[in-house]
């Protein structure tokens, strides 16, 4: 009988300690904590982060001791009176934020449904694209849907993330190069256009009719793709096949600011021509050759039976839009 109590505590034991070390069993992180964290960082205190969250500066300690506890990490050191970040803090804290952004969209869309409005499009493209195009997508799809609420988020010259995932997302593609598709999405080729110099109309080349690649090597560049995107990845590599690589006298994240510099004479760049649709004054676009560079355009859309008519008209829009490109 003794030895048959001692086998059934020994047994509990073991399970009890098995089931303590299974990840199953670990208490989840705490986004809330995650946040915290961040904003200590951000404002270089805890005291400061108090200030700027409304809470007391116990709170935000107790907030910061439990995340200590849930990772097992030092975040915080003495450092003469106050405290310093470790870097596993920053680490931690960076690695976070695409988890916090991803549980705000989730919030969001709790939200949504908590309160019967679940009805959104998500677009996600790049910025000429939601110039031209978008604004008929919307106009179509709310004709069709009035309730509907279009966001747009743009994915160039980063990959923006949106507030939710895209229900059509447009990207930019090598003419020449492989084929991509994305998981969910069903892939329609909208376009494939050619790209263009853009000159200060003062300069001695604005009168060519078209212009080789090399035409352009000794001008200073304005790069509008300063993320190195797939549109400014294609322009590189054409300059790299035409033997030179680009002398930049400015680099930047917007097309439409990169015109503008063109525009005062500081350089010159290259554009796709849904890009340069309008131009400011006293700016030129000529075709280049040697090589001709182009890009595909294409939109993944999402594979969603409930919402498929709205999803296929929107398409059909983007589709129509793109025939309408017109050389610059």
């Amino acid at each position: 009988m003794p030895s048959s109590i001692d086998d059934k505590t020994r047994n509990k034991r073991t399970n009890t300690t098995h089931h303590s070390a299974s990840p199953y069993y670990r208490r989840m992180l705490n986004p809330q904590r995650l946040a915290i964290l961040r904003a200590v960082l951000a404002a270089g205190s805890i005291n400061k982060a108090a200030r700027n969250l409304n809470y007391s500066p116990a709170t935000i300690s107790q907030h910061m001791t439990t995340l200590a506890k849930e990772t097992g990490l030092v975040l915080f050191e003495k450092q003469g009176r106050g405290i310093s970040p470790t870097d596993a803090a920053r680490h931690l804290a960076d690695q976070a934020q695409s988890l916090l952004a991803d549980f705000g969209r989730l919030e969001r869309v709790v939200a949504d449904l908590r309160g019967g409005q679940a009805q959104h499009l998500a677009i996600a493209c790049f910025a000429s694209a939601a110039e031209r195009w978008i604004p008929e997508v919307v106009r179509t799809v709310r004709r069709h849907q009035p309730n509907l609420t279009v966001e747009i988020s743009l994915n160039e010259p980063v990959d923006g993330r949106g507030r939710r995932r895209p229900d059509l997302d447009i990207r930019t593609e090598p003419a020449d190069g492989a084929e991509v598709h994305l998981d969910g999405y069903q892939r329609h080729e909208l376009t494939i256009e050619e790209l263009v110099a853009v000159l200060p109309g003062a300069h001695p080349l604005a009168d060519a009719r078209e212009l080789a690649f090399r035409d352009l090597e000794g001008e200073p560049w304005i790069d509008h793709d300063i993320y190195d995107s797939p549109i400014g990845q294609i322009i590189l590599t054409a300059c790299r096949a035409a033997g030179f690589t680009p002398r930049y006298a400015a680099r930047l994240d917007d097309h439409r600011a990169a015109l503008r510099l063109v525009e005062t004479g500081i350089g010159v760049t290259v554009l796709p021509r849904l890009a340069v649709a309008e131009l400011p004054d006293g700016v030129v676009a000529r075709p280049v050759v040697h090589p001709t560079v182009q890009r595909r355009i294409v939109v993944h859309a999402r594979q969603d039976r409930r919402r498929s008519d709205l999803i296929a008209r929107a398409v059909a829009q983007l589709r129509d839009s793109a025939r309408k490109v017109v050389p610059a």
